[in-house]
């Protein structure tokens, strides 16, 4: 018991002689030392994922969605403009963002990209009709596509009328020597009905009448058409095949407002087919539609095509190449297409504001005529600017994260949310300057065939994506365009240029790579076009397009990956909902 008192006594004694060195220091210390620097500076970091860089934590750690490490963020200088923003080192290494200083140039020897398909040449395309009434009684010819030669029977027809001339013609052979004018006439009757010298004569000679009588091509060709069944009453007159001579066909294109004064007749266009990729087709335009079409805001231009050898089938998919050039000054700028992003009627560029450092400022510019893998500049930039060119949408995307003026945040400050694991739900809050309701109706079954194409492409089905995009590409062209201006006209330009390449390989990696560029200008397009029944998704995917990151949009939130498909499934996230 003793033992434990002197125990407890030394403790106390102990703790009271440590205590009055410890607080007497203290005191003796001036009071403005008493604050840690140190400290203030960890706390005041902000610790970034640089392939998610809305992820902004006050401590080091890994990223709650990739799980990469945290690095420090970047904090923009005070001495940029309110609009402009700066990207650390190490995300413009990552997303491997390339600039191009743009200048005085020759805008000639570009060349213009359309997109159109064959069809029979029309003036080569024959009516095979019927030169008296009756019905059909059998039909030699089945099915559409099949070759016929000039002469060759395609049909029966029993006709009252010719059975009629018939019995009149035996009866007036028996007069032609004191009635020569009666058996003329009824001999010019027949012939008039397309009844051969030989078949009057052996009619005249065997004195029966004939009561089915055949029907014979008077041209050469593919029957295109098929008109009529055995059965059906046919009128003198009515048509009962098409038949086209396929040995020369017309490439039909779409032309669009913008690209009419680059086009002329007689000027050479180049022609290729996802049949025959490696085969060019040399051809001149033969035609340019005078009139534009309202609803589409595109003009015809044709091309006719040589086809002997039969390679070239009506309905198919072509792209035409053409080498021009533009009817404005010498020297002009052209502008990368991979630098400018389209939403409504603005397109913009990003531009580096200091050579120097990693420094950018959004840029509204004026286009004019689309030229090769370009736009011919009217105004918004100098000689000398240095754009984004790679890696557009990246930068686009830290512009919103940092609240300055981007794509689809004109005047800045865009409001967030965050949904699920720290990733970026941002809802557009103010809709771009609004297409037209007969667009936007229209435009809803592209978005549809745009969904069915990014589900083929989860499934990595290369046939199913090419049929896809070929659906789109024929609901694309039937979109009403009427009252559309230069940016969105333009957007769905590309978008047919980009379903036009899906369609035309059956390569599963270069669909994706296209796909990139198709998803881009989806995202773009959308906030111009209202969706009523349901809102779709933007998704993003970190590692797509060489580990740049790229969108796609979707019906669900669910994350199914379009650009990796099994390989990583579910790699994405949410950034935002139109």
């Amino acid at each position: 018991m003793k033992k434990t008192i002197i125990y407890i006594g030394v403790a106390v004694l102990t703790g009271l002689i440590a205590g009055y060195f410890i607080f007497h220091n203290a005191a003796d210390k001036p009071a403005s030392d008493s604050h840690d620097h140190t400290t203030e500076m960890e706390v005041s970091d902000v610790w970034t994922c640089s392939m998610h860089p809305q992820i902004r934590q006050s401590a080091p750690g890994n990223c709650p969605i990739c799980g990469m490490d945290l690095i420090l963020a970047d904090v923009d200088s005070n001495e940029l403009s309110a609009t402009q923003f700066t990207l650390s080192k190490n995300a413009m290494a990552l997303a491997d963002i390339r600039t191009t200083i743009v200048g005085s140039g020759s805008s000639g020897d570009n060349s213009l990209k359309l997109s159109g398909t064959i069809k029979e040449n029309e003036k080569a395309v024959g009516s095979q009709a019927s030169y008296f009434d009756g019905r059909i009684e059998k039909l030699y010819v089945n099915f559409e596509g099949e070759e016929v030669r000039s002469g060759q029977q395609l049909a029966t027809i029993y006709s009252p009328e010719l059975v009629s001339a018939q019995q009149e013609l035996i009866t007036a052979a028996g007069l032609k020597e004191n009635q020569p004018a009666l058996y003329r006439a009824v001999r010019n009757k027949l012939q008039l009905w397309k009844l051969s010298e030989k078949e009057i004569a052996q009619i005249e000679k065997s004195g029966q009448v004939r009561e089915n009588f055949p029907v014979y091509a008077n041209v050469s060709g593919t029957v295109s058409e098929i008109m009529v069944e055995a059965g059906d009453y046919v009128k003198q007159g009515s048509p009962l095949f098409k038949i086209a001579n396929l040995n020369t066909v017309w490439a039909v294109f779409d032309a669009y407002e913008n690209q009419i004064s680059l086009l002329k007749e007689g000027q050479k266009i180049t022609i290729t087919t996802k049949a025959y990729p490696d085969t060019q087709f040399d051809a001149k335009i033969s035609f340019i539609d005078p009139v534009l079409n309202s609803a589409t805001r595109t003009i015809k231009v044709r091309a006719v095509l040589q086809n002997s050898q039969g390679q070239l089938k009506p309905g198919m998919f072509v792209a035409g190449s053409m080498r021009i050039t533009a009817n404005k000054k010498e020297n002009t700028i052209v502008v990368p297409e991979s630098a400018v992003l389209w939403t409504g009627e603005r397109s913009v560029v990003y531009i580096k504001t200091n050579p120097d450092d990693s420094s950018f400022e959004m840029r509204e510019i004026t286009l004019g005529n689309a030229v090769q893998d370009g736009y011919v500049l009217l105004e918004g930039l100098q000689a000398g600017d240095e754009i984004v060119t790679n890696g557009t949408f990246t930068v686009d995307a830290a512009a919103q994260l940092k609240g300055k003026k981007s794509m689809m945040n004109e005047g800045g400050q865009v409001r967030t949310g965050h949904e699920g694991h720290g990733g970026m739900g941002a809802t557009i809050e103010k809709e771009e300057k609004e297409v037209s309701p007969e667009f936007q109706k229209s435009f809803a079954s592209v978005l549809e065939a745009y969904m069915e194409l990014k589900d083929a492409l989860v499934l990595s089905d290369s046939e199913k994506v090419e049929q896809a995009s070929e659906k789109a590409l024929s609901k694309l062209k039937r979109v009403n365009k009427s009252a559309l201006k230069g940016g969105v006209i333009d957007q769905i330009s590309r978008l047919e240029k980009y379903f036009m390449a899906i369609s035309m390989t059956k390569s599963l990696k270069e669909q994706r790579s296209n796909f990139v560029l198709l998803s881009d200008q989806f995202v773009a397009i959308m906030p111009s076009v209202k969706n009523p029944d349901k809102p779709v998704y933007v998704l993003h995917c970190p590692m797509a397009n060489n580990n740049m990151g790229s969108d796609w949009l979707s019906w669900e939130k669910e994350i199914r990956n379009p650009f990796y498909g099994e390989a990583m499934l579910t790699c994405g996230e949410v950034r935002m909902t139109l």
